[in-house]
């Protein structure tokens, strides 16, 4: 334990002083998102209304908390106390998960996944609010065991900050467990979309800001349009809704099917959902993990900080030793490092699709697809192939165990 936390400490401190500007980090300022776009999206909120001329506002409304969250601290100005509060997050994370990681059964894997990955992804952990995000969902994660409506209003509530965590739901063991958990999320919802929706205008226009979204280029579905632009291809790199983006012949038609893809990956999940038969302690969080990382990968958007909520995920999976995620999740931790170089290192590299930044791009989405992959096979192996070939085909000892043992030792 005193490892990890030296381990923490010392990882933590090079963040900070980074998004402090103490130390120089390599490639762009990360931290403008938050001294310029949550700042000023911090202004408006103030007045009692939420952004609704400025398209890059594309959240659920209870992600207005996060952004005034560093009302809390005002004597540290706007963002270093939008910094420290995410370093309390980072550590909420790391104390649950040692917390988790110290009962009979569980690992202290999960902690370490947590400390490594957030340092492998840089400084750009601490300029988004998605580690807030990322603790209400792993506390959701661990409650769900034990307290499945506790499970169910953490989870509601991370889906009003960013969608998301509603996908934590879909491993919740069946029967009652799910009744509560789900009734829960649905009421924690539906109770807060109301409380921003009937006080504040535009509670609800990130929906539309959404769906004109183009493809974002350090999506999956951007390789195609990165080696594109070496063939002839006559698009256009652009800032667009936040981010940056492909513009130009095609780009709808790889945003669709980048969206079929992820209708597809939920199809899936449905399929395994009414398929799977025996359960194990681990099998909520792993399933919750394979959800999120089909969400992901399929996206038209693979901004920096999704890595997070994979890792978060992820290292609740670890907690259980039980679970079949470590090397999907050891997967993600490349990945992970990998997105760091390409943003924010050689970002400039990925906008040019010069080789570098392809290679960048093909290597961390290669490594998705694969955790996804193998994620996929191993969750639907533990929870629905081997249970089958279980009932099947009994093994010697569950034979002889059974009633009338010796009718099946004479059977030819």
């Amino acid at each position: 334990m005193m490892r990890i936390l030296t381990v923490w400490v010392l990882t933590r401190t090079v963040l900070l002083l980074c998004v402090l500007h103490v130390l120089a980090g390599p490639g762009p300022d990360v931290t403008s998102d938050v001294s310029v776009i949550y700042q000023g999206w911090y202004e408006v909120l103030r007045t009692g209304t939420f952004p609704l001329d400025d398209v890059t506002w594309q959240y659920p409304p209870a992600a207005a908390l996060a952004v005034l969250s560093p009302a809390l601290l005002p004597f540290l100005g706007y963002a270093t106390a939008f910094f420290v509060l995410a370093l309390l997050c980072d550590a909420t994370v790391c104390g649950l998960l040692l917390y988790a990681g110290r009962r009979p059964g569980r690992s202290p894997r999960g902690a370490w996944t947590w400390v490594v990955g957030v340092a492998l992804l840089g400084p750009t952990v601490y300029a988004r609010y998605d580690v807030m995000v990322v603790a209400v969902a792993v506390a959701a994660l661990l409650a769900g065991a034990r307290h499945p409506r506790t499970m169910g209003v953490l989870a509601g509530f991370g889906a009003l900050l960013k969608v998301w965590p509603v996908l934590l739901l879909v491993g919740a063991p069946r029967g009652r467990a799910t009744r509560r958990s789900w009734a829960a999320a649905a009421g924690t919802a539906c109770a807060l979309t109301l409380a921003f929706v009937v006080p504040m205008p535009g509670a609800l226009a990130f929906l539309t800001f959404q769906r004109d979204r183009g493809t974002e280029v350090e999506s999956l579905g951007a390789l195609v349009l990165h080696v594109g632009r070496h063939l002839g291809w006559r698009g256009e790199v652009r800032l667009n809704y936040g981010s940056v983006e492909f513009l130009g012949p095609y780009v709808s038609l790889v945003s669709t099917a980048a969206q079929a893809l992820t209708v597809a990956a939920f199809c899936w999940l449905l399929v395994w959902r009414l398929r799977a038969g025996t359960r194990v302690a681990s099998t909520p969080a792993d399933a919750a993990f394979v959800a999120v990382l089909l969400f992901t990968t399929t996206s038209r958007v693979i901004s920096p900080q999704y890595m997070l909520w994979l890792v978060g995920v992820g290292a609740v999976c670890l907690v259980f030793r039980g679970s079949r995620m470590e090397v999907p999740v050891r997967l993600v931790l490349a990945a992970t490092f990998v997105t760091f170089l390409e943003f924010p290192v050689w970002f400039s590299h990925v906008v040019a699709s010069d080789p570098l930044g392809v290679a960048l791009l093909l290597v961390r989405n290669g490594l998705l697809v694969a955790a996804t992959l193998l994620a996929c096979r191993n969750l639907w192996r533990q929870t629905v192939s081997e249970p089958y070939r279980a009932q099947r085909c009994p093994v010697p000892d569950q034979l002889s165990q059974a009633p009338h043992a010796d009718t099946y030792a004479s059977a030819p």
